[in-house]
């Protein structure tokens, strides 16, 4: 029961197969930060750079909380990676109903925390005092979708590890037409309804992805795939603690990584709120900018960790080699390739989001500074990725924890008081730097010489 080309072809090419499971993971990835971006265009252009800020300054915070269902999704794709390899698809439909059940419930937890906890939240983040009404109000919204958020990543995640990235790009492009068309209505009150302002686009993010869950269960039944939500998978949607145990170990460090991650941008956004709020504005484009270059890396170390599971679970160990190569090699190519076109571009990429002049200068020249992280986390997570594959998370994630909770703020502050904001930037660069000398060691030195084991 193929579920893409992927497994339909399984003798071609290895950059074939890799980059038909790519492509459309890089374009929903593109969707997924287009989706953030039209709410900030429209936020930016319609309300002014105070309005954005707001906004800007609520972004690190969501991927705070998101940070540990981004883990329980690698670990999922792993893991129904390797079940699918075997072709064990009962046992895909076991992980995958577990794997969405915690992600509704840990929503609904987190949702209510952030929705009582916000302003205290957004104070202690040090939000300027003239957005901090906005951003508390786009805040709470933007908690109350969270249940809907995290059953939307983890559904990707599982479709993902049965080799179908075409059915979440389509649901994002569902998602992202409604956001297209329901945001500037709902900001500015167009068409009837109420002019909600700086909240608009919370809310019509909510709705855009309640549409579009409910797109993909009548798409999957439609076709009749393997997790199609009919009577046979809903008997599966529990906490079976066999499946969501593994999930968690190899989730748990990825998780820790993104919240850590999270913290320490939290860390530096309080060096930029210190700046006044056209640094948070420069902040919030910039953040939105990169999205564009690192969700593609992400993406090829997804295509690379996914792979790999499959080869794993088929008995094919040969390719683990061939699937890094492959991803190290399109990293340089499709990351490196936009890094160059947001330098040569970068004033105007900037432009759409902020009119402010002065603003947009310097929010071009920190791009200039932090673009090359990008490609550099990108080459790190395609060794760290394969090695999650096999169920080694432990070392590849110290090694990052390390390198985000002992380099990445201290590096900013010590910059910042040399080079000022952009050296707040130069931080980036230099902690993925060190982070991927490290990984390369342990992947090449030590883990090269692990014997690969199934986990399921």
């Amino acid at each position: 029961m193929p579920e893409s080309k992927t497994e339909s072809a399984p003798d071609q090419p290895l950059w074939k197969t890799f980059l038909v499971f790519l492509s459309p993971l890089v374009l929903t990835n593109m969707l997924n930060a287009l989706s953030g971006t039209l709410n900030n265009i429209y936020v930016g252009q319609m309300l002014g750079v105070g309005a954005l800020a707001a906004v800007a300054s609520f972004f690190p915070l969501l991927l705070f909380f998101i940070s540990f269902v981004i883990g329980l999704g690698a670990g999922a794709s792993v893991l129904t990676g390797q079940a699918w390899g075997a072709r064990d698809v009962d046992k895909v439909r076991a992980i995958a109903g577990t794997v969405l059940c915690a992600g509704f419930l840990l929503g609904v937890v987190v949702g209510l925390c952030g929705m009582l906890l916000a302003e205290p939240i957004m104070r202690l983040l040090g939000t300027p005092a003239d957005v901090l009404p906005q951003a508390i109000a786009y805040a709470r919204v933007m908690m109350a979708a969270l249940p809907l958020m995290f059953v939307s990543m983890l559904t990707a995640a599982a479709l993902r590890g049965v080799g179908d990235t075409v059915t979440p790009l389509l649901s994002l492009a569902v998602s992202s037409s409604i956001i297209l068309m329901l945001s500037p209505a709902l900001i500015q009150g167009w068409f009837g309804l109420p002019a909600l302002g700086v909240t608009g686009g919370a809310w019509a993010t909510l709705v855009s992805m309640a549409l579009a869950l409910l797109w993909v269960a009548w798409y999957l039944k439609r076709r009749g795939r393997t997790l199609a939500p009919d009577k046979d998978f809903w008997r599966h949607v529990r906490l079976q603690k066999k499946f969501l145990k593994p999930v968690v170990r190899l989730g748990f460090p990825t998780g820790l990584f993104f919240i850590t991650g999270s913290v320490a941008d939290l860390a530096l956004l309080r060096l930029v709120n210190g700046y006044g709020s056209h640094a948070t504005a420069a902040w919030g484009a910039v953040s939105q900018v990169m999205a564009y270059v690192q969700f593609p890396a992400m993406s090829i170390a997804i295509a690379a960790s996914v792979l790999a599971a499959q080869a794993i679970g088929a008995g094919r160990l040969h390719q683990i080699d061939s699937v890094t190569r492959v991803g190290l090699g399109m990293n340089l190519a499709i990351t490196g390739g936009l890094a160059v076109g947001v330098l040569v571009f970068a004033r105007t990429i900037v432009g759409l989001f902020i009119t402010d002049p002065a603003v947009v200068t310097l929010a071009a020249g920190l791009l200039h500074i932090t673009v090359w992280a990008s490609l550099i986390f990108g080459l790190a997570s395609v060794f760290t990725s394969v090695m999650r594959a096999s169920g080694t998370v432990l070392v590849p994630t110290l090694i990052s924890l390390g390198c985000l909770s002992l380099l990445l703020f201290p590096l900013g502050w010590a910059f910042s008081q040399t080079f000022g904001l952009r050296g707040i930037w130069m931080s980036y660069p230099a902690t993925y730097a060190v982070a991927l000398l490290l990984q390369t060691a342990y992947f090449f030195v030590v883990w090269k010489k692990k014997p690969i084991r199934k986990m399921v």
